[in-house]
């Protein structure tokens, strides 16, 4: 289940949206792109702490030589910039973020920042639709290290702060419908128009909290969805208390 779209759209321009997506973009263009085509410098400090960590998760009849010719220059740089929890810093914390593993992991999150971001941004305004996606990433990230305390492999990708947009999307939209492309072959292959908070429902729980409970392995850091959509959902309902206050 592939969301396409969603209705109705706020007037006006998603600036600050639009601002997120091209520096992602801009990120896989010029630095993940050219460093996984380059070769990874030996001399790099942590080049054997990385290497190390390789050997750890590779069969026992490969050599360290063999997986050296595989090393990248953006494997390093996914090791120093994303977010360690054995390792944490300030600066990976915030990092991380816009470093993304590959292109569809790039691309999905993109397509959920663009159908998403535009109301949630209309709501909040620009500047602090930027502020409140950088904190529940932030949020998101230490969430899923809450639950990999002693983990050296980095956290990298926009899914955390995403999700935050999808948590004040959730609270905020209640009546909002999205279309998405249903692939249930031989059944139904086509496009449907569902209420967001089925969507978002469906997204939150069987694709998140249902393999976070199984198993946290697979690649996919589903803590920090689940840490990510709390935090939005959590700043949405302060946002709708305070604004009542007032």
């Amino acid at each position: 289940m592939i969301p396409i779209s969603d209705y109705p759209s706020p007037p006006g321009k998603p600036v600050a949206t639009i601002a997120l997506i091209v520096v992602n973009v801009a990120v896989f263009l010029f630095i993940t792109l050219p460093l996984s085509s380059q070769p990874a410098n030996p001399a790099d400090p942590i080049y054997q702490e990385y290497l190390k960590l390789v050997m750890q998760s590779v069969p026992g009849n490969v050599s360290p030589q063999q997986v050296m010719q595989s090393i990248s220059a953006y494997d390093l740089t996914i090791f120093r910039w994303g977010f360690r929890p054995a390792a944490p810093s300030i600066p990976a914390l915030f990092a991380s973020i816009f470093l993304h593993g590959g292109f569809m992991h790039l691309a999905g999150n993109m397509l959920y920042l663009w159908i998403y971001g535009d109301n949630v941004e209309h709501r909040l305004g620009p500047l602090p639709f930027l502020f409140w996606y950088v904190v529940t990433g932030v949020a998101a990230t230490l969430f899923h290290a809450a639950f990999n305390l002693g983990s050296p492999i980095p956290l990298v990708g926009a899914s955390g702060a995403i999700s935050g947009v999808l948590g004040f999307y959730f609270l905020w939209f209640p009546h909002h419908t999205v279309r998405v492309f249903l692939f249930l072959f031989p059944f139904y292959v086509g496009t449907v128009m569902l209420n967001a908070r089925f969507v978002l429902l469906i997204y939150l729980i069987w694709d998140n909290v249902l393999p976070f409970l199984i198993s946290q392995g697979g690649g996919v850091a589903h803590g920090a969805h689940i840490g990510g959509f709390i935090a939005g959902l959590a700043v949405a309902w302060w946002k709708n208390k305070r604004s009542r206050e007032y």
